[in-house]
C-alpha cells in the first residue's frame, strides 16, 4: 500500500515509519529539512509551510494519509495567542493537507489527535470512551477537535473515509519531557513523594499505536469512526513509579507523602497542572476499538516499561 506519512521526525512518526516499512508499505513522507536523515526506502517530499503548501502532484497514487504532525502542547507557552498558533498547524494545517488528500482520491486520512479532546481528567469509574461529547479545555486539545470536525466535514462532503485515533499518554524507547524526567529520578534513586498516590492512569506504549495505526490503514470498521487507543491496563503514578523502577533493576524510594500536600504545594509553585498529570486520574475506555477492529494492544506494560529502561541504559553508555 502506498502511505503519505507527517511529522516523521516526531516520535509517534518516526515510530510508525519503521513499522509501515517493516509491514511491506510504501512510504511517502513530508520533510521541511531535506537534510533529515530516513529510514532506506522512504521517499521525501519537501515542504515549508503545511497550511499552505500545495500537496496536489505529492499525493498522486496515495492510498492512505497517516498524518502525525502537529504542534503539541508546549510547557512553557510563550505566544501572547496560543490558541492561534495551535490553529495555525493542527487545523488549517490539517485541513488543507486533507483537501488535497480528497482531490487526488486518496481513499483513508487517519488522523492522530489527542485525548485532550474528551477532556483533561476522569471521575472514579467513569473513564473516557470515544463516542462522549467533547469537552477539551487547553488550546492543544481544542485545535484537535477543531480538526477532527473539519476533516469530519470533508469526509461528508468528498467521501474520503476519516479515521480518528486519540491516543493517551505515548511512552515507548526515545521519550522525552515529563516521561523521561521521571526515568532519571528512579534511575539515580531520588526519593520522591509520590508513594500514596492512589489514582488511575492510562498510558499507551508507542508500539501499541503504530500497531493500531497500521491496523487502521484498511480495516473496514475503521472507515469514519473516532478511537481511543491505551495499553489496557490502567496505573497509579505510584504503581507506575513502581514498574518502571523494577525495569530499570533501580529501588523505587517513595515517600507516602498525601496527594492534598502535593495539590497544595504545587499551587504555591504554580504547579497546578503538573500536580493534576501526577495525582489526578485520566482513565480510557477502549472497548470500542477492540471489538470493531478486533485489536488488542500486542505489548504489555511490563513489556514496554522494559524496552523504555533498555533504551535509557544503553543511550548512558
Amino acid at each position: 500500500m502506498n502511505v503519505f506519512l507527517t511529522g516523521i521526525t516526531g516520535f509517534v512518526g518516526r515510530a510508525t515509519s519503521k513499522k509501515l516499512m517493516q509491514a511491506g508499505h510504501r512510504v511517502r513522507a513530508a520533510l521541511r529539512d531535506p537534510n533529515t536523515a530516513l529510514v532506506q526506502g522512504i521517499e521525501p517530499v519537501i515542504f515549508d509551510d503545511m497550511a499552505t503548501y500545495d500537496w496536489a502532484s505529492s499525493l498522486d497514487g496515495q492510498s492512505v494519509v497517516v498524518h502525525c504532525a502537529a504542534r503539541v502542547h508546549v510547557m512553557n507557552e510563550q505566544s501572547v495567542d496560543p490558541l492561534s498558533e495551535f490553529r495555525k498547524v493542527n487545523v488549517e494545517g490539517t485541513l488543507n493537507l486533507a483537501r488535497h488528500a480528497a482531490t487526488r482520491g486518496v481513499k483513508r486520512f487517519i488522523f492522530i489527535s489527542s485525548i485532550k479532546v474528551n477532556g483533561e481528567e476522569t471521575q472514579p469509574g467513569r473513564p473516557y470512551t470515544a463516542d462522549d461529547i467533547p469537552d477539551p479545555v487547553d488550546p492543544y486539545g481544542i485545535s484537535k477537535w477543531e480538526a477532527e470536525q473539519g476533516l469530519r466535514e470533508i469526509a461528508a462532503a468528498t467521501g474520503m473515509e476519516v479515521v480518528v485515533i486519540r491516543p493517551v499518554l505515548i511512552y515507548g524507547p526515545g521519550v522525552k519531557a515529563n516521561f523521561l524526567s521521571m526515568v532519571r529520578w528512579l534511575d539515580r534513586g531520588v526519593p520522591l513523594p509520590f508513594g500514596s498516590i492512589y489514582n488511575n492512569r492510562s498510558l499507551v506504549a508507542l508500539d501499541n499505536l503504530t500497531d493500531l495505526i497500521t491496523t487502521a490503514l484498511d480495516h473496514p470498521a475503521a472507515a469514519n469512526q473516532t478511537f481511543l487507543v491505551s495499553d489496557g491496563e490502567d496505573l497509579s503514578s505510584s504503581a507506575l513509579l513502581r514498574r518502571m523502577a523494577n525495569a530499570l533493576r533501580r529501588p523505587a524510594r517513595l515517600l507516602p507523602v498525601p496527594s492534598a500536600w502535593l495539590y497544595f504545594v504545587a499551587n504555591l509553585l504554580g504547579k497546578k497542572a503538573l500536580a493534576q498529570r501526577l495525582c489526578g486520574s485520566l482513565q480510557v475506555d477502549i472497548s470500542k476499538t477492540r471489538s470493531l477492529l478486533q485489536w488488542e494492544p500486542p505489548l504489555s506494560v511490563d513489556a514496554a516499561l522494559k524496552l523504555v529502561a533498555d533504551q535509557y541504559t544503553e543511550s548512558k553508555k
